[in-house]
């Protein structure tokens, strides 16, 4: 299975926000620009997440594929929203890593959040407009973002990771 590459998918975004010839980006490029970091965000986590569970060997098995298709956008937004809070909910007691989360993952949290929602503007709104310098941050927000996930502790991203697959009741 070839797993969408979230460096890529940040790089198509700066290609977007680029005007062409010199003038204004377009604003259905400024948008799909802002859907690219969110997404890239989303996959690193679907691919990590496959690759803890299953192995990266195995991407080419429906298992992987099963394991990588079961993150659902909704699940990932309320974990990251219980992830920023000062106290986690009491649900997650037994599963959180010695000394939180910590900040990488709280700044991964954070922005996911913040993109779905520009996300869900630009994809669905008629009404949204974005500027070049807004898109550029977002997307740059993505980037950091990213990185901050791939810098996180060992012990808290698997714990993240197996929360995202995994919900506790």
């Amino acid at each position: 299975m070839a797993v969408p590459d979230p460096d890529h998918l940040l790089e198509q975004a700066d290609r977007l926000i680029a005007s062409t010839g010199g003038g204004t980006p377009r604003q259905v490029d400024l948008r799909r620009a802002i859907s690219n970091a969110y997404y890239a965000l989303f996959h690193a986590v679907t691919t990590e997440a496959a690759d803890d569970f299953v192995g990266r060997t195995h991407r080419h098995t429906p298992r992987y594929q099963l394991v990588y298709r079961s993150v659902e956008h909704k699940s990932l937004r309320r974990l990251c929203e219980d992830i920023v809070k000062s106290t986690l909910p009491p649900r997650y007691s037994d599963h959180e890593p010695a000394g939180s989360f910590g900040p990488d993952l709280q700044f991964f949290a954070a922005a996911v959040i913040d993109l779905q929602e520009k996300r869900h503007l630009a994809d669905y709104d008629p009404l949204f407009r974005v500027t070049k310098s807004e898109a550029l941050l977002d997307v740059e927000r993505g980037r950091t973002a990213l990185t901050r996930l791939r810098a996180a502790s060992r012990i808290p991203r698997r714990a993240f990771l197996a929360l995202i697959l995994f919900s506790p009741r």
